[in-house]
């Protein structure tokens, strides 16, 4: 039901098609929004995860109207299609349900332009039922819109517990209220957001969160600032000399611990024959300005990074290399 509920919020119709590239087996990603599509009346295309060329071949002979996977493999096929010489915006799909991981308002630029779609982002968590928790409208496309009747939403500190107001950023906190099997009460997620207040463009009355801004556990605390993924991504990819694909490597030199930025370079702009010092210093320099701490940033060539079929690998820990 909430996930019938989020293909329509996306824009699908009885009648649709979507390519569903989430991925099945023991994952609820697949499942919830093959069946969620089934209960709206759209047909499914059960591609799931992996399979580039084949997801290509899909796309480009039965032309569905959405397509549903993690935002990280819907770049991913972009450059797959773009080695195949296939354009990604001939394909007609006109909406995206993204979700699984967090992404930037950058990274959704990025994919409406590579695809000629609009993007949304979906919430959702297996604990609490898997996909579908909560789903952005294509009207405003600003923020979840939570299923209330069916899960009750809170904010708290992460620390203290304590309960936050609307528009405050701290942890989401959610208690089932139509769950038979397992139900749970106040269940802390990990996952940091704010509760945006009522309305919506869309007329829908059930309340908003805000983008995920990370999470509890993947928050990086160096020399005293707290640093997200999301807030480097953010900066990469406002960069178009760049790949919007990224890698933070954390190092502990002398004792203390580095974040080392890894990017990639566009082929329009890659000279093997030239280092990219430059580039590098203006990324850093942004970081800095953006950030308040000092990253290191190394420049790659096109396709250097390892491509995501899932759920992306952002953030590698080597400080354990050195003991």
């Amino acid at each position: 039901e909430v996930c019938a509920r989020s293909i329509a919020a996306a824009g699908g119709e009885p009648g649709h098609f979507l390519h569903n590239a989430y991925g099945y087996g023991l994952f609820t990603g697949g499942l919830g929004l093959h069946f969620g599509a089934e209960a709206l009346g759209v047909g499914v295309i059960p591609a799931g995860g992996g399979q580039s060329l084949r997801q290509i071949r899909l796309l480009e002979d039965l032309k569905p109207q959405g397509i549903s996977c993690t935002p990280s493999y819907a770049l991913t096929l972009v450059d797959v299609m773009e080695k195949e010489g296939v354009d990604p915006r001939g394909l007609g799909t006109r909406y995206g349900i993204f979700g699984a991981e967090p992404w930037s308002e950058a990274m959704r630029r990025a994919i409406e332009e590579a695809w000629g779609l609009k993007a949304v982002d979906i919430y959702g968590l297996s604990e609490i039922i898997g996909p579908g928790v909560g789903c952005e409208c294509v009207e405003a496309q600003a923020g979840p819109h939570i299923n209330e009747d069916h899960f009750l939403v809170e904010v708290v500190d992460p620390e203290t517990g304590e309960l936050l107001g609307e528009g405050e950023v701290g942890e989401l906190v959610f208690t089932t209220l139509t769950k038979e099997a397992m139900p749970l009460l106040r269940y802390r997620t990990g996952d940091l957001a704010a509760v945006e207040p009522p309305g919506c463009a869309c007329g829908r009355t059930f309340r908003r969160i805000s983008r995920i801004k990370g999470r509890t556990d993947d928050m990086i605390i160096l020399r005293g600032v707290n640093v997200f993924p999301s807030e480097v991504e953010r900066v990469i990819l406002s960069f178009s000399e760049l790949a919007p694909h990224y890698r933070l490597v954390l190092r502990r030199e002398d004792r203390l611990d580095e974040l080392e930025v890894q990017v990639e370079a566009t082929p329009r702009v890659w000279d093997p024959k030239v280092p990219p010092l430059g580039l590098q210093q203006k990324i850093a320099h942004r970081l800095h300005e953006d950030l308040g701490v000092r990253l290191a940033v190394v420049v790659l060539p096109p396709g250097s990074l390892p491509r995501s079929e899932g759920k992306a690998l952002r953030v590698v820990d080597a400080r354990e290399e050195k003991g």
